[in-house]
């Protein structure tokens, strides 16, 4: 470690390959193009440091807000629970529905079916074009 104010001596310092170090030493800075330089840092318009202070100042006042100034307040219950009707009336609703679902289909009776409006057969559709 080197103190304040004294130098490195040679011992300290980085080691530079021989190729590289004659580059750097043959290296003419006049064969550099002149480039213009442009500045890319924008800085912010007025409305974004309007805005900027107005959310410092939200969060400022959320950080210093005094609950010791809240008032009291009562809660009332605005969804009481269903009464006995109701319950009532729901439950014979879920047997209905589980009576639909437990129905057993073998104690029906078999039952025939009758076709009582048949479709017209080629001969009735061929008269009918006839006439």
């Amino acid at each position: 470690m080197e103190a304040a104010g004294q130098e490195p001596n040679l011992a300290q310092l980085p080691r530079v390959e021989p190729g590289l170090k004659s580059e750097l030493e043959s290296f003419r800075t006049e064969t550099l193009a002149k480039a213009d330089t442009q500045e890319k840092n924008c800085l912010p318009t007025a409305a974004d440091v309007q805005s900027e202070k107005a959310q410092r100042s939200v969060i400022e006042g959320i950080e210093g807000f005094d609950a010791s100034r809240l008032k009291h307040a009562e809660t009332k219950e605005k969804n009481p629970l269903p009464d006995q009707e109701a319950i009532q009336a729901e439950k014979g609703v879920q047997r209905f529905i589980e009576g639909i679902e437990s129905f057993d289909t073998s104690r029906l009776k078999h039952a025939e079916t009758l076709e009582k409006n048949p479709l017209p057969t080629r001969e009735t559709i061929e008269e009918e074009k006839r006439a």
